[in-house]
């Protein structure tokens, strides 16, 4: 399983976030996106409406009816009621349970970087997991720096 930490300096999650979400679709897989707050949940799911104007992204809160045949689902909870292989953890806080998917990314920002790191060094130790860890240059691309 893959996981890859993406430190925001220069991109906002609602900028980094869509790109993500856009390429899981595009390869036909299904996505969680996982965070505690709900009005954290409520801001993205209108993100997925309209991050750009010539695309939607089929998505859906949890709990607000068809959970199961939503493409992308919002969730305060990792559990992949979707059938998501793939899970983005976007409120900075690592979850154990993301290791139960084929690929998880996690977002944090310089508020979470203790606990990123935390989890980073965590995950040095177990086996089948390979990290990556990318960062954004100066001119805001992301570059692999582990």
């Amino acid at each position: 399983m893959q996981v890859d930490f993406y430190h925001l300096t220069t991109t906002p999650l609602d900028r980094a976030l869509p790109q993500i979400a856009d390429k899981v679709l595009s390869s036909g897989a299904r996505l969680l996106i996982v965070a505690e707050s709900a009005g954290q949940r409520q801001a993205l799911d209108r993100l997925l409406w309209s991050y750009a104007p010539e695309s939607f992204m089929p998505h859906g809160l949890a709990g607000a009816g068809n959970d199961a045949g939503q493409p992308i689902l919002l969730s305060d909870a990792p559990d992949p009621v979707n059938g998501a292989r793939h899970i983005a953890l976007v409120d900075g806080v690592w979850r154990e349970a993301a290791l139960g998917f084929e690929r998880a990314f996690h977002f944090f920002d310089s508020e979470r970087i203790i606990e990123a790191r935390a989890a980073w060094k965590a995950l040095a130790e177990r086996d089948g997991v390979e990290r990556r860890y990318w960062k954004q240059n100066d001119n805001g691309r992301w570059e692999k720096a582990a």
